[in-house]
């Protein structure tokens, strides 16, 4: 089992910037995600950071704008957010697997506890 503890979060101003972190007991072996959850809506994927191959890959809302970076010496992912819009307000969540690198939940079995992101007009 993988503890994962977000860091990082608030309110900003839109064109701000935020990063969040995630803290794992350890990321060895892990693809880390990052979701996001608005009220009423579905939590949607943000990107991945694949453990094997380094690679990272974003969904086209963000695409640009965020950045998943990982400490892996020190079990650490990082999510920059740039130029945060109003629409950005959610409840951000890090999440990690070792077997798939997917796009949906259902395909994660380590959270992070979430952490509120609120971006003022």
């Amino acid at each position: 089992h993988v503890q994962l503890v977000q860091s990082g979060g608030g309110l900003v101003q839109t064109g701000d910037s935020l990063r969040l972190s995630c803290a794992a007991s350890s990321l060895y072996g892990l693809t880390m995600a990052w979701f996001r959850q608005a009220p009423g809506k579905e939590r949607e994927f943000l990107g991945n950071a694949i453990w094997s191959h380094k690679t990272t890959t974003y969904a086209e809302s963000v695409q640009g704008r965020f950045v998943i970076f990982r400490d892996n010496a020190e079990n650490t992912t990082y999510l920059q957010m740039n130029n945060l819009k109003p629409d950005d307000t959610a409840v951000y969540y890090c999440a990690g697997d070792r077997i798939y690198a997917g796009r949906t939940p259902r395909q994660y079995d380590f959270w992070g506890q979430g952490t509120q992101v609120t971006v003022s007009s």
